[in-house]
């Protein structure tokens, strides 16, 4: 069963775009909430003021910091933050610029608004594969140490 209360950063420096995802999310998706950024560096600074973000969504063609460098910033700081390139310049070279620079995943922005409503469902897919995996990590290392407890004391 999917986890609640999912939360993603929409970075997007066309204000019709942000408004039409906001839009779709709160009236088709009650577990999701969609927080926004203009920029690149709007988003670095709400990632690094928040702990509760599960998800970024950027553009890739924005002034100043693109999605690129944007992505690059996030995996430096967040390495296991669920990225994903949401562009309209869309092109093989970007998808595989992206892909190498560490994005989740790469969707391409349709012209029919009804497309945009992919974006929820592959975050919720996103964000609940990275929530698993994270904890399956908690578990194998609680494991590891109950493992080397176990040996210390066998041994002493």
């Amino acid at each position: 069963m999917p986890d609640p209360n999912i939360t993603i950063l929409h970075v997007d420096d066309d204000r019709a775009v942000t408004e039409l995802v906001v839009e779709i999310v709160k009236r088709r998706f009650d577990d999701l909430t969609v927080i926004t950024a203009q920029n690149g560096e709007e988003a670095l600074a709400t990632l690094e003021g928040r702990d509760d973000v599960d998800c970024v969504v950027s553009d890739f063609k924005m002034p100043r910091l693109d999605g690129l460098e944007l992505l690059r910033a996030v995996r430096e700081r967040w390495p296991d933050l669920p990225f994903i390139l949401f562009t309209g310049q869309g092109s093989d070279e970007v998808a595989e610029q992206a892909i190498d620079a560490g994005a989740t995943e790469y969707l391409q922005k349709r012209p029919d608004p009804n497309s945009y409503l992919l974006l929820p469902n592959r975050v919720r897919t996103l964000v609940d594969r990275s929530r698993a995996e994270a904890r399956f990590e908690r578990r194998t290392r609680q494991t590891e140490v109950q493992f080397g407890v176990k040996v210390d004391t066998i041994e002493d």
